[in-house]
């Protein structure tokens, strides 16, 4: 046990009785120690308590071990000017709680010469926040010092301080600190772990409102495809209507995009499980980028709108390694998104080029554009843009978090370029290397 005081000292003062009524006191602290308080709260009554029960304390203060700046902070503290105790900091080995925390060892300093030394090394930072904090006052006239351990880890240190009067700390108020230090390291990981669980229902609770949003509107977006299938559907098996050639055509063609649309809708839904269960495997092989491109620009022009495509691949590009329908779905994705945010029409450009180790692939669109505040958040799952009131733009709010995941599972990057009222472009990367490269450079 670490001391400020000679062993004659400490023979003289073992002799003095416990403070009057800490059998009652420590009672009193099991009972806090065993409630369900919050932990500030839980903090402030047990060094109530410690005051009430070390007779001479007028002041404690929890420090908390912080393990990545190797610092002391204030964790909780009664008898102090609150505001002015908060900055203090400590290193460890600093000042007397410092050096407690060091040894591992309750120290007891009995006297103010006593505590001038220990206090000797305190930081002009650390002793004006002292100052500041016991204004009347230069220094502690005497302190006890006892580190909080559980299960074998130091977690804080406590400090008991008398700041005025004839009564001294004694070594027996110093066992008796050790013993009440046990108690209060059990309380104070207790009101931790409380804290965390705590903190932990919250997280689900937010991500339970999450899902909810999410379910909401995904239900939202899967019923108006739904209604408007049944609609028209329902209109052409009316009996009492007969409906001519053309217009059997425009709404069978309104059944087919809104299967489509629920389709696209329920294969995102899908692929963004499998994601988030770590089962989507990347299946390389050789893989020609314009091709794929072609595909579902067939695919995309078979819905009814006003764009036009075109499509830019250099005769040269190099054959990809890659998974073909993991990159013909961020094709899909990309092409249908500028078709969906450029509602009245216009050229869409996807064309690739080889920059360095990589190919580029961009599709461009001549669309409304996206707001730059809105470009950062463009690839977080169920963001979708809001534009003019009332203009609602239909989807899963997934296909961008999708591409991207298939993009960087590949080894790539996406991102986005755009400007209000001159239309959007993304852009994606895939590296070159691979058997196909190699292949290609032994010919």
């Amino acid at each position: 046990m670490t001391t400020g005081r000679t062993e004659k000292d400490r023979a003289s003062s073992s002799l003095q009785p416990f403070p009057t009524g800490h059998v009652h006191a420590m009672r009193e602290l099991h009972r806090i120690v065993a409630s369900s308080a919050e932990l500030d709260v839980l903090l402030k009554a047990i060094l109530d308590k410690w005051i009430e029960v070390l007779e001479p304390a007028q002041a404690a203060t929890l420090l908390l071990y912080r393990a990545g700046a190797e610092r002391l902070t204030v964790g909780c503290a009664v008898g102090y000017e609150a505001d002015a105790l908060r900055q203090l900091s400590l290193r460890v080995g600093e000042s007397m709680a410092g050096q407690a925390f060091h040894t591992g060892q309750a120290a007891l300093y009995a006297t103010p010469q006593q505590v001038a030394t220990a206090l000797a090394d305190l930081s002009p930072h650390n002793r004006a926040c002292l100052q500041r904090a016991m204004p009347s006052f230069s220094q502690p006239h005497s302190a006890v010092c006892v580190p909080l351990i559980c299960a074998e880890t130091k977690i804080g240190i406590l400090v008991v301080e008398n700041w005025r009067g004839d009564a001294q700390f004694s070594s027996a108020h110093l066992e008796l600190a050790q013993a009440l230090a046990d108690l209060t390291a059990v309380a104070l990981e207790r009101g931790r772990l409380a804290q965390e669980v705590k903190q932990a229902r919250a997280a689900v609770g937010q991500t339970n409102g999450l899902q909810g949003y999410i379910i909401s509107a995904l239900s939202h977006e899967m019923r108006t495809p739904l209604a408007t299938i049944k609609g028209y559907a329902t209109a052409l098996l009316l009996d009492e209507i007969t409906w001519d050639a053309q217009t059997q055509a425009e709404y069978l063609n309104v059944i087919v995009e809104e299967s489509d649309r629920l389709s696209d809708i329920i294969a995102d839904l899908l692929e963004s499980s499998m994601i988030d269960a770590g089962l989507m495997y990347i299946e390389r092989q050789p893989t020609r980028l314009d091709r794929l491109a072609q595909e579902v620009v067939e695919d995309v022009s078979r819905r009814p709108h006003q764009h036009r495509f075109l499509l830019h691949f250099p005769p040269d590009l190099p054959i990809i390694d890659a998974d073909p329908s993991r990159l013909r779905r961020v094709l899909l994705n990309l092409v249908d998104n500028a078709v969906k945010y450029s509602p009245n029409g216009g050229l869409v450009v996807i064309r690739a080029e080889v920059s360095g180790d990589e190919c580029v692939v961009s599709v461009a669109d001549q669309g409304q554009g996206i707001a730059p505040e809105h470009l950062n958040r463009l690839f977080d799952r169920f963001f979708r843009v809001k534009f003019a009131a009332g203009q609602h733009v239909a989807g899963s709010g997934l296909g961008l978090p999708i591409a991207r995941n298939i993009v960087e599972a590949h080894g790539g990057r996406i991102w986005a370029v755009s400007k209000l009222g001159e239309g959007s472009t993304f852009y994606f990367t895939l590296p070159l290397g691979g058997p196909s490269r190699e292949a290609a450079a032994e010919e």
